[in-house]
């Protein structure tokens, strides 16, 4: 099982400077292997909330982008459900104070974590040190600059 974390996916749907880079990244595995929770959804649909508070995308095209993130979820990936123990690895997590990590990064590891996740990837560099410090298998995937 591969998981996905939110920031690994948004290139896919809106434009970013990796999108390029995510996109040949995703063609290299296996796509039955493709794993996220529902609190991706929810995050997506947050990210997009933001950027039209933001100015950055008007209404249709926020709708238009999180119809296409949700289809492309539930055509792609398994979609876990995050169960009481992915909530209580969290808390676990979140007690660790060297992991850095904010509630829906831990989430994310926990339900990672539980499920025995063969890699984690994220663009979150929060995230990717806190798995870290965790020895969680995570990865960018890709090579960015910076």
């Amino acid at each position: 099982m591969l998981y996905f974390d939110t920031s690994l996916l948004v290139p896919l749907i809106l434009p970013e400077a990796t999108s390029s880079k995510i996109t040949a990244f995703f063609r290299t595995l296996a796509a039955d292997a493709f794993t996220v929770s529902h609190w991706t959804l929810v995050e997506f649909s947050s990210l997009i909330a933001r950027e039209v508070r933001m100015g950055r995308l008007d209404g249709a095209a926020a709708m238009r982008a999180d119809a296409r993130f949700g289809e492309m979820v539930e055509a792609s990936f398994t979609i876990l459900l995050p169960t009481a123990g992915d909530f209580t690895l969290a808390r676990q997590y979140l007690r660790n104070p060297e992991t850095g990590l904010r509630a829906g990064d831990a989430l994310h590891l926990a339900v990672a974590a539980n499920h025995h996740a063969a890699a984690i990837y994220s663009l979150d560099k929060i995230l990717l040190r806190a798995g870290t410090v965790l020895r969680l298998p995570v990865s960018m995937g890709i090579r960015t600059r910076s």
